[in-house]
């Protein structure tokens, strides 16, 4: 079982926040999600399908490549 420091970064939802002045709750508020999803998200826990991703991009205003972990 993976441990929270070996849990493999996907996205960089809360760094991408934190770089736009938001927080999880006002995402989870925009998307009309609960903020526990958001912040599962925000802590590589569980991943937005595609759909929620392209959505997320369009509400923080970056493309949605900035949103991915790069390698």
């Amino acid at each position: 079982m993976e441990t929270k420091t070996e849990r493999q970064k996907l996205n960089r939802i809360k760094a991408v926040l934190a770089e736009t002045g938001h927080t999880g709750k006002w995402l989870a508020e925009q998307l009309g999600k609960d903020p526990v999803t958001v912040s599962k998200w925000c802590t590589n826990t569980s991943q937005p399908d595609l759909y929620t991703l392209s959505q997320i991009s369009r509400i923080i205003g970056v493309n949605s490549r900035e949103l991915l972990a790069s390698d």
